[in-house]
Formats: structure tokens, sequence, C-alpha cells
């Protein structure tokens, strides 16, 4: 074998490989948007820092760019259709205070672009470990409670979660699928979604809200003793709300609405917050079975056409 026959064989051979592996790739779309991957835009290091907090860039491993695209492998239609146009980035920071925060990004153009950046602690968690740490943030246990609530949700990585609630910010941000304010301080979209649910965006209609239920962290912005959970969740079943976050904002309850709706009803998961006296079960709240909640899901349709 001469050596430029040897060259051109060992090249082909390479380019050949090179080729069967890129077409290895299960969606070149979806591998995409996980690749948007960069460092958060400064306006939100500047808001973590002005509270006080020390947020560092967090770099992604192999495992955990893995863990990323699965989940954005799993959104539905139209969240693909809308991340690809409008998601201008994604960021992973550590010493981030909350779970993640969807921001708006100034472009040249008038196309809406926005920004997710996440903390990077939940891609260690699953989805069940992640939501009974967020519901337990709502209330004070005294060191001799005999209460405690917990969150059933499968052991899905948290990840698939909370990227599920925050692209759907997005998909709301751009049509309005809640009413939002205009560039004239105008609320304007749809109102199929929060149509006798909400009188306004951080306000429920009296005949929906409970006032046990005005008084929890997402409302009231303190936690209760969590001897007050077990009515805590016997309130929110007598309403369409499918979690104590979903009633902070009809953003909120909008974007909650349809990841449980997701997570239940497609990739049959379980969803189910117990409340335990003592080791035994005292209430069980399931959204998916709430009569109410159930009411809704015709709405959230749009998201897989």
């Amino acid at each position: 074998m001469t050596g430029k026959y040897f060259v051109h064989t060992f090249l082909y051979l390479f380019l050949t490989a090179m080729s069967i592996n890129a077409q290895q790739v299960k969606d070149p779309n979806i591998s995409e948007l996980a690749e948007r991957n960069q460092r958060a835009p400064e306006s939100v290091f500047k808001k973590f820092r002005n509270a006080g907090m020390d947020p560092v860039e967090h770099q992604l491993t192999d495992i955990e760019r893995e863990k990323l695209n699965n989940a954005f492998a799993i959104l539905p239609p139209l969240h693909q259709k809308i991340l690809k146009k409008h998601l201008h980035s994604i960021s992973f920071m550590d010493n981030m205070p909350n779970t993640a925060l969807t921001s708006p990004v100034e472009t040249s153009d008038s196309v809406k672009m926005y920004n997710i950046t996440f903390r990077a602690e939940i891609l260690n968690q699953t989805i069940s470990e992640w939501t009974t740490w967020k519901e337990n943030t709502c209330y004070q246990k005294l060191t001799d409670s005999q209460y405690q609530v917990t969150i059933e949700a499968g052991n899905l990585d948290a990840i698939i979660y909370v990227l599920l609630h925050e692209a759907t910010h997005v998909v709301d941000g751009v049509l309005n699928l809640t009413p939002h304010l205009n560039e004239k301080d105008v609320w304007e979209g749809s109102k199929d979604f929060t149509q006798n649910v909400w009188d306004k965006y951080n306000e429920p209609s009296e005949n929906v809200i409970n006032p046990l239920l005005d008084t929890v962290l997402f409302r009231s912005g303190k936690p209760i003793e969590v001897s007050y959970a077990p009515e805590v969740y016997k309130a929110i079943q007598k309403t369409p709300f499918v979690s104590l976050y979903s009633t902070a904002s009809w953003f909120e309850d909008l974007a909650e609405a349809l990841t449980i709706y997701h997570l239940t009803e497609k990739m049959k998961q379980p969803y189910k917050v117990v409340v335990l006296k003592n080791g035994i079960q005292e209430v069980l709240y399931e959204p998916s079975k709430n009569k109410r909640v159930k009411k809704r899901q015709n709405q959230l349709q749009i998201f897989y056409t």
C-alpha cells in the first residue's frame, strides 16, 4: 500500500465515521437548543449580587449536558416550535438563591427573546426530591412536629420539571396565552385560562381562593407552621389549582398546570402531595384527580397541536 493510497483511505474512513456519528444524533434540533447554554446575561448576575448573593457560572459536565438534552426532548410540540425561535440562551449558576429565572433579552429587532437561568444543583436531584424541598419552604417545623409533607413525583431528573415550567413562561410570553402588559402598560392577551379564576394577575377570584391559602408562602411571603398542612391541602382540593405555587399568579398557574399535566397525563408519572402525621398518611392531594383541575385541561391542548 502506497503512502498516498493510505492517506486517501484513512481520510475516507475518517469522514465516513464522522458522517455515521452525525446520523446517529436523535434530533439535531433538540441538541441545538441544549447547545444554547452560555453564561447568563450580566443583568441576571446583577440581580442576585444586589440581593447579597455571590452567583458563579456553572460549567456543565457531559452527564449534566445529557440530562439537559433529555429534558428538551420531552417538551410538548408548541414549546419546541417557540423555543427554536425565541430562546436566546440557557444558563446554569452555582450559589443561585432561587431555582430558575426566565428573563427577556434585549435584541436589535422586535423579536421577543429569552434567557432561562437555572440553579445547577437541580441537575443532581429527582423531581420528587426537588418538589418536596420546594413544598417544604412553605412551612416552619418545630423540633417535635408530628407532621411531614412529601411529594411523590417519580425518579425522573428535576431539570425535566423545571425546564417544562420555565419554557412554558417563554411560550406564554411570546403568545400571550395569559394577559401581559404591553409597552403602554395595558394588559393584553387571552383570558381563556384565567377567566373566572383570576381577577388580577396576582389576585385570584374570591369564589376560588380560600383564606387559608392566602397565608401560604407563595401568596403571603411568609412560611406557616407545618401543623396547618392538612387543612391547606384540604383547601386546595376545592380549587382549580394544581399546586400551592400556582396560586402565586396567573403566569405561575399556567406554567404549573401545564407541567403537572404533561408529567402525569403524557409521561404517566405520579404527582401526589402527602401529609403524614406521626408517619401515617392524613391527607393526600392528587391534582390529576381534582375535577376542577381537569375542567381546565382543555385550555392546555394548544400546547399539543
